[in-house]
């Protein structure tokens, strides 16, 4: 086969693969928020069609509104997830600047260190954690989920952020102390704008699996006025009864924020991506 003919029939195989994952991946959401829209016995009865004019309902959207706490319930988990992904941006982008631009014996066994928080899971150590927050005094408390999140995340983000700032010539940083930048303001004002697309790329690997998370908030803030919006839905579902309506309502709600966030910081986080792929 001629390689003028190569190079087009395998792009198109590789887009025919991106295309098929992408339908994969968005399929189980789309579902979710088409049945929304329907009557329980639509649902039930042909889950794959759109909703016509006798089988739509808003009746999940009425019961999650009618429900007082779920607005709760969102707004715990936006507040969680909103100061984590601030605290690891900002702790893990000055993590990471140390070890780039001030080395010293260690500092290599140091970040190999950190790393080892990507490869084990956190959950690993929850016996531990719900021990420590029990003697802090932290259980049902938005801050117990916080700091627990926050560990959680810091590896990964120090592991891209650090390799990102690595990439920043040196001559930059050593032309702005020449011009009586302080390392405060270097960091501010130089490091941080450059990073942006891995700033973005961490910021949405974190709140991801933060705003999906069942298990600690059922572990460390299971009270009515700490639950977050994934550990509330499962009020709707009862051990013998339950509603799909609302559950489907509650869920559709829930991914709004998601798409949102990837919405505006899709552009960053491709170039993030592809940035980090190059190096």
């Amino acid at each position: 086969m001629p390689n003028a003919l190569r190079k087009p029939l395998s792009a198109t195989a590789v887009h025919a693969v991106l295309i098929a994952y992408t339908a994969l991946a968005l399929f189980p959401i789309v579902l979710v928020i088409v049945n929304s829209f329907k009557a329980r016995r639509a649902i039930f009865g042909s889950p794959l069609a759109l909703p016509d004019a006798k089988s739509f309902s808003l009746i999940g959207y009425d019961k999650v509104l009618a429900d007082g706490a779920v607005p709760l319930y969102f707004l715990n988990s936006v507040t969680v997830t909103v100061v984590t992904i601030g605290l690891v941006l900002l702790l893990g982008a000055m993590a990471g600047w140390a070890l780039t631009e001030y080395r010293f014996r260690g500092s290599t066994a140091l970040k190999l260190y950190l790393s080892i928080g990507i490869m084990l899971p956190i959950r690993l150590g929850s016996v531990a954690i719900l021990q420590i927050m029990v003697a802090s005094g932290l259980i049902n408390t938005r801050t117990a989920l916080v700091l627990v999140y926050t560990a959680q995340g810091l590896p990964l983000s120090i592991f891209i952020l650090s390799e990102f700032i690595a990439q920043i010539p040196r001559d930059l940083r050593e032309a702005a102390r020449c011009d009586g930048l302080g390392e405060i303001r270097i960091f501010f004002h130089i490091v941080l704008p450059l990073i942006r697309p891995a700033l973005a790329t961490v910021a949405v690997f974190t709140m991801i699996p933060i705003w999906n998370d069942l298990w600690f908030p059922l572990l460390l803030a299971p009270s009515d006025g700490t639950q977050t919006i994934t550990l509330g839905i499962q009020q709707f579902i009862g051990q013998y009864v339950t509603d799909w309506n609302a559950v489907l309502a509650a869920l559709s709600v829930a991914i709004l924020p998601v798409l949102t966030l990837y919405i505006l910081f899709s552009r960053q986080l491709i170039r993030g991506l592809t940035a980090g792929a190059v190096k």
